[in-house]
């Protein structure tokens, strides 16, 4: 296989890339330079917001792009377009946040939609993900693949929902761990998505797929279990009710990573259906490897994850985590 990745150097796309080089496949990466792009593949720097960013595609060919673009969707209609004689299918990493909000528990890809349009500059998230699917639509039909993912986690992550998790739990001490213990997660470690598109493009696949685990895959308590045992600390979790944590002005999700306490929102995040993608071979390792693998590579450069520059840092004060467990 000839793949060619939009993107290819940060979390998602450098691990489709570590995916597809460890199957043999001969990769391109195109990006923008901002980091280094993975060792033996071809690299091409341009930046397609830019006049004349697209230049370094002009020619080549490959059996299929995956395009890891979270922007305007105008950006993935002119590159389709461009690469669309040349390339045979197109995968858009795309996102669940497409669904109109909010979305019941079992949610298959047919659910409804926002709006987005793949003439769209700057918009919200959602509206752009939708666009980039269109865009990638009319360019390549039913070559096209929209990848729907939920959270994504495990090593090289840029957002840092699980390295703080990681971290705060390295620290040791009573560790605000909110409720319900049970409370299930969906989500995908970012090899097992990897792993999954390398599948559906050499498979020819095309259409939307939702892909993150099946609901309750795991639940709070056991992502927090591995966290200690991982880091081998010696902290305590204090399991909180999700009311107590709210009416003490805590965020879910920025606050306290991950966690949504039970409601719409949880919903529409944690209780999608994937079985369209079970069929279709995806497979998923326990939440264990998952958190012991991350935990592993965040040593590995010295405890400070990276960070995306156009997202917030997430996670709950020092002080306002004592303030809470004191009650």
């Amino acid at each position: 296989m000839k793949l060619l990745i939009l993107g290819g150097t940060e979390f998602v796309g450098r691990a489709i890339a570590d995916e597809a080089l460890g199957r043999g496949w001969e990769v391109t990466v195109f990006h923008r330079g901002h980091h280094p792009a993975p060792p033996k593949v071809t690299d091409l720097k341009g930046d397609r917001t830019a006049s004349g960013g697209r230049a370094a595609l002009a020619r080549g060919t490959w059996d299929a792009v995956v395009d890891t673009w979270w922007g305007a969707p105008s950006a993935v209609r002119e590159t389709a377009r461009l690469l669309s004689g040349r390339v045979g299918h197109y995968a858009y990493v795309s996102s669940r946040s497409v669904y109109a909000y909010p979305a019941p528990a079992g949610l298959a890809e047919d659910g409804p939609l926002v709006d987005g349009s793949p003439g769209d500059g700057d918009v919200d998230y959602a509206r752009a993900k939708r666009g980039g699917e269109l865009a990638a639509e009319e360019a390549f039909g039913e070559r096209a693949l929209s990848v729907r993912a939920g959270l994504i986690i495990g090593p090289g992550e840029n957002v840092g929902r699980l390295p703080w998790w990681l971290l705060r739990i390295a620290r040791g001490g009573p560790v605000l761990a909110p409720g319900p213990r049970e409370l299930e997660l969906q989500y995908i470690d970012v090899r097992d998505l990897a792993a999954w598109v390398a599948d559906a493009v050499a498979a020819g696949r095309g259409g939307p797929y939702n892909l993150v685990s099946p609901p309750g895959h795991t639940t709070m308590g056991g992502l927090l279990a591995a966290c200690v045992r991982a880091t081998g600390s010696g902290a305590e979790l204090r399991w909180s009710d999700p009311e107590a944590v709210l009416a003490a002005g805590i965020e879910p999700w920025t606050g306290l990573p991950i966690w949504l306490p039970p409601g719409e929102l949880y919903d529409t995040m944690y209780r999608g259906d994937v079985a369209k993608a079970v069929a279709a071979g995806l497979r998923c390792r326990p939440v264990a490897e998952t958190v012991a693998d991350t935990w592993a590579w965040l040593q590995g450069i010295g405890g400070v994850p990276p960070q995306r520059p156009d997202l917030p840092r997430v996670g709950l004060a020092p002080e306002a985590e004592a303030a809470f467990l004191r009650g």
